[in-house]
């Protein structure tokens, strides 16, 4: 059990936090605003800031599936639409995968402070967590000198369709979120993904050793009763 509980902390725990890194830099509205203005939107669209803003906001508001398609009728196309509701989809599965991920977290640590066995999951957490900063290092490495191939394997990975091809001239979507946007996008899940990370190994560290005297107090807690 405690194996399996190693593994589920080491998983689980990473994934959470890419997940939620994920789910807060796309909801992120000044990002989308910084975005436009840096990308010059407004020319390439013919629509004012105020005007992107609100589609943005359409857009968000149908990804929290609080708005259904027609939604996006007014300012998107067919096959724009098409694929918004395959994007809406990958954002459902990352939803539910989140909270199964947390569930998975909440129980394991449980496991491990019930067991008095906190320094074990200081350590896990601590050495654990290495592993993911080499393949995520790794990753944002490989992208910024190619962005676009791997974020081409992206689609090809988690779509069965080539709707996410549009076209530049035409399709709204993609000339208010250029490959740049997604570039920047990918930097900040990334960053705060490192940062929230690096706060957790602090606290695995001080967990690491300071644990011997925290199971010791629990153990012997457990003995009284």
């Amino acid at each position: 059990m405690e194996r399996i509980g190693k593994i589920c902390i080491v998983i689980f725990l990473p994934l959470f936090i890419l997940l939620l890194s994920v789910e807060l830099n796309t909801f992120n509205e000044e990002y989308y605003k910084k975005s436009f203005v840096k990308n010059n939107v407004e020319t390439v669209t013919g629509k004012s800031l105020n005007e992107l803003m609100d589609i943005a906001d359409d857009l968000l508001d149908y990804l929290k599936d609080e708005s259904g398609e027609e939604i996006l009728k007014s300012n998107f196309n067919g096959r724009e639409i098409l694929h918004m509701m395959d994007v809406k989809l990958l954002f459902k599965y990352g939803y539910i995968l989140k909270d199964i991920s947390l569930i998975i977290i909440l129980v394991s640590t449980f496991y491990f402070v019930f067991k008095g066995k906190v320094e074990t999951l200081g350590k896990t957490l601590f050495y654990g967590i290495f592993i993911w900063w080499g393949a995520i290092i790794l990753l944002f490495i490989l992208s910024l000198n190619d962005f676009n191939k791997y974020f081409t394997y992206f689609h090809l990975i988690f779509f069965n369709n080539d709707l996410w091809i549009l076209n530049p001239k035409t399709d709204l979507l993609i000339q208010m979120l250029p490959e740049d946007f997604f570039m920047g996008i990918f930097k900040n899940i990334v960053l705060l993904f490192f940062a929230i990370l690096s706060i957790i190994q602090v606290l695995a560290y001080i967990f690491m050793k300071k644990g011997k005297s925290i199971d010791g107090r629990i153990n012997k807690h457990k003995k009284v009763f």
